[in-house]
């Protein structure tokens, strides 16, 4: 049977507008994702790897931008005014290769600052910021090159702990200044922190576990003492009531066997 020529042409048209319709918002969708944030600049990175530099420097920004493209190589939110960065802030930037957060003030590094930024970061800029310490749970195997300077650390163990996980910049070696230290007795106040021979401000950390797994090994032992001097002596009032009654039992037998003689004499 042959449909009428009218019917397929309008299959046909509606067909078409459908289509017209889907790659126009495939269009947008893709120029929303890659547009370049409000009031920020952006350029196409140099090299052969494409993708977009966006520079949002000195915009006096409280926030980190949500509309930053995803294809976006090299990020500046430098001098602004950002006090935190939060959990998954750059999730969404899997080719981010630079991340300058420098003259800002940050004073908080959320666990999961820079998740998703572990393999592709490779230059991460904090100097100049309001750091005391760092989270190692911040940063989620990112072992960027990292300048860390200018910035009040306040020197511990949680500190000492996470410097290592990180590539630092040579600038970092020296610029990485205690201005105060936990304990504060040990020498670390003014001085590079990462130069700082024998110091090991994990020793009071370490010390205190020790003391702890003293105490509880003391309170333990305590306990199985006493258990064994109450057990002890709830058998030995056992054995005694057990001794007392196999002592009775030969006196009892006698006045029985002489009961027998007396009745057979008689």
């Amino acid at each position: 049977m042959l449909l009428p020529s009218g019917w397929l042409l309008r299959h046909s048209v509606v067909m078409w507008l459908l289509f017209h319709s889907l790659v126009l918002m495939t269009l947008c969708f893709h120029h929303a994702a890659t547009s370049c944030s409000k009031s920020c600049y952006c350029s196409d990175s140099e090299g052969s790897f494409g993708g977009k530099t966006m520079r949002c420097s000195n915009l006096h920004l409280t926030e980190i931008p949500q509309d930053i493209p995803n294809d976006t190589r090299r990020l500046y939110l430098d001098y602004n005014l950002l006090t935190s960065i939060p959990a998954s802030a750059f999730h969404d930037l899997p080719l981010l290769t630079e991340l300058d957060l420098s003259h800002n003030e940050l004073a908080l590094l959320e666990p999961g600052a820079f998740r998703g930024l572990a393999v592709s970061l490779q230059f991460l800029d904090l100097s100049s910021n309001q750091l005391t310490t760092l989270d190692p749970d911040a940063f989620e195997g990112v072992t960027a090159r990292s300048n860390l300077t200018g910035n009040p650390w306040h020197c511990d163990c949680r500190l000492q702990t996470a410097l290592p996980r990180l590539d630092l910049e040579p600038v970092s070696l020296t610029g990485i200044i205690c201005e105060t230290s936990e304990p504060s007795d040990s020498g670390a106040q003014g001085v590079p922190f990462l130069l700082a021979k024998d110091l090991d401000l994990c020793v009071v950390l370490k010390k205190t576990t020790d003391v702890a797994m003293l105490v509880t090994m003391f309170g333990w032992f305590t306990m199985v003492i006493s258990y064994l001097v109450y057990y002890v002596r709830h058998n030995q009032e056992d054995a005694r009531r057990h001794l007392e009654y196999l002592k009775s039992l030969p006196s009892r037998q006698g006045k029985s066997e002489e009961s027998s003689t007396i009745s057979t004499v008689v």
